[in-house]
C-alpha cells in the first residue's frame, strides 16, 4: 500500500469513528523501514543522543528523498533550525526519543524552529514523523516542533510536548496540506501545558497575545484530520484552522485556550467526539470561547462535549460569515456565570441544531439565534435544563430571526428571576410538539406570523403559558396544553383552537 493510500484509508475510518489496527501507531522505525529505500541510525550517523551536542548538523547531511531517519532511544539537543524542503518520501521517526530545545537565548533565531519541512514555494511530498517526546520544561524553551508544508501524504503521529511555552515564539504545530486533492494525519499530537502570555515571555519576534497551539495556514486547500490531538490552554488560539481547505477533528482534548480551543473556517469541515473545556481563567485570558466556526460551508459538529466550567465566553459562535452548519448529539454546560451557551450571529445562514443538550446554570441564553431574515435555523429535539437565573438574560432560548422552527424541544428552566424558555422576535417562526417548563411565561412572543401547536406549556408559578405582546400579530395557537392559559396584551388576528388548560 502506497503512503498516500494508507492515509486516505486512516483519515476515512478516523472520520467514521471506526478503531481499527491502521490507526494504531507504530512504536519503532523498523515498522516503517519498508516504505524508504534508504533507512539512517543518526547515532551511528554522529548525532549525540546525551543531549549534549546539536544534532542539527547530521540532520543536515544525511537528509534526502525516500530515506527515514531512526533516532533509537535518547535525548537529542537542537539548538538551530532544521530544514528540509522540496522533497519526496521523507521520514523520521523516534522509538523513546526525546527532543531538547536550547533556551531561546541561545537559539540561532530568528527562525525558531526545530524542523521546517517545506515551504510555500518548495513543498514536500510525503512526510512521516512519529515518536518524540519534546522536553521543554525549563525556562524559556518553548518552540515550534513541526512546521510542515506538504502537497500530499503528511503524516505526524505521537509527538508530545512537555511543559509550558514560555519563550514568547511561535506555537508547535503548524501544517498545511497544499494541494486541494492532498490530504493529510496529524494524530496524538500533545501539547497539554499550553502557552504563556506573551508580557510574561521574552517575545524575541514580537507576537501579540503569544503562541497559538496547532495552526493550519492560509495555504492549506487540502483535506486534513487532526486526531486525539491534545491542547492546553494557549493565549492566542488552541487549535486555528482558518483556511480554505477541510479541517477533520476527531477525538481529543482542547481547554483553556483565549480567543477559541477550536477556531475552524473551510469546506465541509468537521467536529466529532472532542471535548472541549474552560476550567480556568489565567491572567489575561478574558473571553475563551469553546469553538468558533467563521467561514465556509457544511460544517458537522457531532457528539461533542463543551464544558464551560469558569465560562467568559460562547461555548459554541457561529458567525457571519458560516453558511451552512450542522450540531447534532453534542452537550454544551455553562456553570453559573452570566455566559451563552449557542450563539448563532446575525449573518450566518443555514444552521440545524438537532439532538443536542444545553445544561445552563449561568444567567444567559442557552440558545442565542441573531439576525432577521438570514438563514433558516432549525432545533429538533433539544434539552435544555439547569438552574439559570433570568436576572441577565431571561429567556433559555432566545430567537430574533425569521423562519425559525422549533421541534420536538424540551426545556426546563426552574430558575429564579422570571426565567423563560422561548422568546420569538422574529416573524413566522413555528413552535411545534415541545414541551417547556419555565418560572415565568414559557413563550414569549414578539412578532408576527407565529404558529404554536401540539405542545404541553407550563409556569411553575401562576403566569399565563403565552404571553403575546402588543407588537404580536397573526399568532395561531393549536391544540396545546397551555396552563394558566394565553396573556394577550395586544396581537391584532389571535387564531386559538383545540386547546386545553
Amino acid at each position: 500500500m502506497t503512503r498516500r493510500a494508507y492515509l486516505r484509508g486512516a483519515t476515512a475510518l478516523g472520520v467514521a469513528g471506526v478503531a481499527t489496527g491502521l490507526a494504531a501507531p507504530a512504536s519503532a522505525s523498523t515498522s516503517y523501514d519498508s516504505r524508504f529505500s534508504t533507512v539512517i541510525d543518526v547515532v551511528e550517523a554522529g548525532a549525540d543522543n546525551t543531549g549534549t551536542e546539536s544534532i542539527t548538523d547530521v540532520l543536515r547531511n544525511n537528509a534526502d528523498d525516500d530515506t527515514l531517519l531512526s533516532f533509537p532511544s535518547g535525548t537529542y539537543y537542537m539548538d538551530e533550525q532544521f530544514r528540509f524542503s522540496g522533497f519526496s518520501n521523507f521520514g523520521m521517526v523516534g522509538s523513546d526519543a526525546t527532543l531538547l530545545p536550547a533556551p531561546i537565548g541561545d537559539f540561532q533565531g530568528p527562525t525558531y524552529r526545530l524542523f521546517r519541512l517545506g515551504v510555500t514555494y518548495a513543498p514536500g511530498t510525503d512526510l512521516l514523523i512519529d515518536g518524540f517526546t519534546v522536553d521543554q520544561t525549563a525556562d524559556n524553551t518553548g518552540i515550534r516542533v513541526v512546521e510542515a508544508m506538504i502537497t500530499d501524504g503528511l503524516e505526524v503521529r505521537n509527538v508530545t510536548v512537555n511543559g509550558k511555552h514560555d519563550s514568547g515564539t511561535w506555537g508547535p504545530g503548524f501544517f498545511s496540506v497544499t494541494d486541494p486533492k492532498g490530504s493529510g494525519v496529524v494524530e496524538a499530537f500533545e501539547a497539554p501545558d499550553g502557552g504563556a502570555w506573551v508580557s510574561d515571555t521574552p517575545n524575541p519576534i514580537g507576537l501579540w497575545r503569544g503562541p497559538t497551539g496547532i495552526l493550519l495556514s492560509r495555504y492549506h486547500e487540502g483535506t486534513i484530520t487532526l486526531r486525539d490531538c491534545v491542547l492546553g490552554g494557549f493565549p492566542d488560539n488552541g487549535l486555528y484552522g482558518v483556511t480554505n481547505g477541510t479541517v477533520r477533528v476527531v477525538g481529543g482534548t482542547y481547554e483553556n485556550s483565549h480567543v477559541a480551543s477550536v477556531r475552524l473556517a473551510g469546506q465541509d469541515c468537521l467536529v466529532r467526539d472532542a471535548t472541549v473545556r474552560v476550567t480556568e481563567n489565567p491572567t489575561h485570558f478574558t473571553n475563551q470561547r469553546g469553538i468558533r466556526l467563521e467561514g465556509g460551508a457544511g460544517f458537522t459538529i457531532d457528539n461533542v462535549s463543551v464544558d464551560l466550567q469558569q465560562p467568559n465566553g460562547h461555548g459554541i459562535s457561529i458567525k457571519n460569515d458560516v453558511s451552512s452548519a450542522r450540531l447534532e448529539s453534542s452537550k454544551v454546560t455553562v456553570a453559573d456565570v452570566p455566559n451563552h451557551g449557542i450563539v448563532l450571529s446575525p449573518g450566518c445562514g443555514d444552521v440545524d441544531i438537532v439532538g443536542t443538550d444545553v445544561e445552563i446554570d449561568g444567567s444567559g441564553n442557552a440558545i442565542q439565534i441573531n439576525g432577521t431574515d438570514a438563514g433558516k435555523v432549525v432545533c429538533e429535539k433539544v434539552q435544555v435544563w439547569g438552574q439559570a437565573s433570568g436576572r441577565t438574560w431571561r429567556h433559555a432560548i432566545r430567537c430574533n430571526r425569521n423562519n425559525c422552527e422549533f421541534r420536538g424541544v424540551e426545556i426546563w428552566q426552574p430558575g429564579p428571576h422570571l426565567r423563560r424558555a422561548l422568546v420569538l422576535n422574529g416573524d413566522d417562526c413555528l413552535v411545534y410538539n415541545v414541551l417547556f417548563r419555565s418560572r415565568h411565561h414559557p413563550i414569549v412572543v414578539n412578532g408576527a406570523g407565529e404558529w404554536v401547536q401540539g405542545s404541553t406549556l407550563e409556569c411553575y408559578d401562576d403566569y399565563a403559558a403565552i404571553r403575546l405582546n402588543d407588537s404580536s400579530a397573526d399568532v395561531t395557537i393549536k391544540d396545546n396544553a397551555l396552563k394558566d392559559g394565553v396573556l394577550n396584551k395586544g396581537c391584532a388576528r389571535l387564531r386559538m383552537y383545540g386547546n386545553t388548560e
